[in-house]
């Protein structure tokens, strides 16, 4: 601050302290700009130098340190903010860590779950299987001890009605009435062949 404050002193002596031209102030004053009439510089250079020590002055005691603390506080909020975006990027990759973990712990369970479920029905259904399988085969024995029941019934009938149709049969033809009991012997033997 002092080597800006020396040279600014500097500056303004050396022009006030140049040499004025009369011939360049008649010419200024004649096309009627008072910037360019030497006779005025001395004074121009005063308040130039008093103008820019006041400015230098209010930036540097005033000016500058607001916009200093502005930038630090700006530069401390963006730190701040990126610390704390940092923090939160950190846990949500731990709580995407997490939830990825019960994800694949749910799935292994639902897949055991899933065969242990499907194991359980195949037990079932090969029990059930069974069970009906048996109740088939009891039913199955049971209807062909009946048919056979009944063959063997209708085989007795049968001789029966043979015999009956065979004697009728033999005495409408022939017109020869036979007995009851040769009839019945005759058709069990042939039946017999069978």
């Amino acid at each position: 601050m002092m080597m800006t404050f020396r040279a600014l002193l500097l500056a303004a002596a050396a022009f006030v302290l140049l040499p004025v031209d009369p011939g360049m102030a008649a010419d200024a004053q004649k096309a009627g700009m008072p910037q360019f009439d030497l006779s005025r510089f001395p004074s121009q250079i005063f308040w130039l130098g008093v103008t820019f020590l006041v400015l230098y002055l209010v930036m540097s005691r005033i000016a500058l340190p607001r916009i200093g603390e502005v930038l630090e506080a700006r530069a401390n909020r963006i730190g701040g903010d990126l610390d704390r975006a940092s923090a939160l990027k950190a846990e949500a990759d731990q709580i995407k860590a997490a939830y990825e973990k019960a994800l694949g712990e749910s799935r292994a369970k639902a897949q055991e779950v899933g065969r242990s479920t499907e194991a359980t029905l195949a037990r079932d259904s090969a029990a059930r299987q069974a069970e009906l399988g048996n109740e088939l085969a009891g039913r199955i024995r049971d209807a062909e001890g009946r048919i056979a029941a009944a063959k063997a019934s209708a085989m007795g009938n049968l001789a029966g009605v043979a015999a009956e149709v065979a004697s009728f049969a033999v005495q409408r033809v022939a017109g020869i009435g036979i007995s009851p009991s040769d009839a019945d012997q005759a058709a069990r033997a042939v039946l017999a062949r069978r």
